[in-house]
């Protein structure tokens, strides 16, 4: 699987913004997707996943209410949809896909895409 993130930006506090990641090869559908970001200075950590049927979905505490992850299977693409953005949110995005597992544990991630610069400024 080859994953595509884009839709990153500069936006200001309270803002909002719509991450997509397209994916491409082995059959999107069956796989879960997931949303990681990376401040600078700090480690890679857990955003959002979601089952590959949709019916399941996990959200970091600090993104809860704020978040929402969904998928079109037919488009081959998952979305990041944050709204109410702040300053903490500034990161790199990372989309990645695995076998229809659902957690926030790096090690479970198979494919991971490049990232997408989201900036929130104050």
């Amino acid at each position: 699987v080859q994953l595509q993130a884009y839709g990153g930006g500069l936006v200001q506090a309270g803002g909002s913004l719509r991450l997509s990641c397209a994916a491409s090869g082995r059959t999107f559908g069956k796989h879960a997707m997931g949303w990681f970001r990376q401040a600078p200075g700090k480690e890679r950590e857990f955003v959002a996943a979601i089952s590959w049927t949709g019916a399941s979905t996990n959200y970091a505490d600090s993104v809860k209410g704020r978040f929402t992850i969904s998928r079109d299977n037919a488009k081959n693409t998952v979305y990041l949809q944050m709204n109410n953005l702040k300053p903490e949110d500034t990161a790199l995005y990372y989309c990645a896909a695995n076998r229809n597992i659902v957690t926030s544990r790096f090690d479970a991630w198979d494919y991971w895409g490049q990232g997408t610069l989201v900036t929130v400024s104050s």
